[in-house]
């Protein structure tokens, strides 16, 4: 497998052209599915499982479990502020310094799984509440120097739990070939 197979397992988010409530109602059960594929991929896994990376100078597993909720604890806020704000300018974080914290490099997953779950079944409740049209509402994201809709964001933070889950499943995978 080449260094972008690798990094992309399933490739990079691409943005439908058209998003209607149907996408809409699949992104959000993706996000709502993740907790429980990420329990299944991850409970099984050693302490050396964890501490692979799953590639060359990449994250190890459980830094990659830690970055999960990490990651959509901030795309949380961010939908919330979009929802209670006119276009509101989010807060990067470096999510490459989060991961180096110690509980990301040394943490047990567990913590890191039920925050997400419990993160997760909140987020799905909030998106399910909105109306179609609540996902073209914008926010500004500094370090990008874009406004991006929720739309586009419920897609990629979709992708993005899928992206990581590939992570995770095809290094053990590749372990036992």
């Amino acid at each position: 497998m080449n260094i972008e197979q690798l990094k992309y397992p399933i490739g990079q988010f691409i943005m439908p052209e058209v998003v209607d409530e149907e996408q809409i109602g699949a992104w959000i059960a993706d996000i709502d599915g993740l907790p429980a594929q990420l329990k299944a991929a991850t409970e099984k896994l050693t302490r050396d499982d964890l501490d692979q990376t799953y590639r060359p100078g990449g994250w190890t597993l459980r830094q990659v479990v830690h970055h999960l909720p990490d990651s959509h604890m901030n795309a949380y806020i961010r939908f919330k502020l979009a929802i209670t704000e006119d276009i509101p300018v989010i807060r990067p974080y470096e999510e490459q310094l989060w991961a180096e914290t110690g509980e990301a490099k040394l943490g047990n997953i567990k913590m890191s799984v039920d925050l997400l779950t419990s993160l997760h079944h909140r987020w799905v409740i909030f998106l399910s509440t909105l109306k179609p049209e609540d996902y073209q509402r914008r926010y500004i994201h500094p370090a990008l120097n874009q406004e991006l809709t929720l739309a586009y964001m419920l897609g990629s933070y979709a992708w993005h739990g899928k992206h990581h889950l590939a992570h995770i499943v095809n290094t053990i995978d590749n372990e036992k070939d």
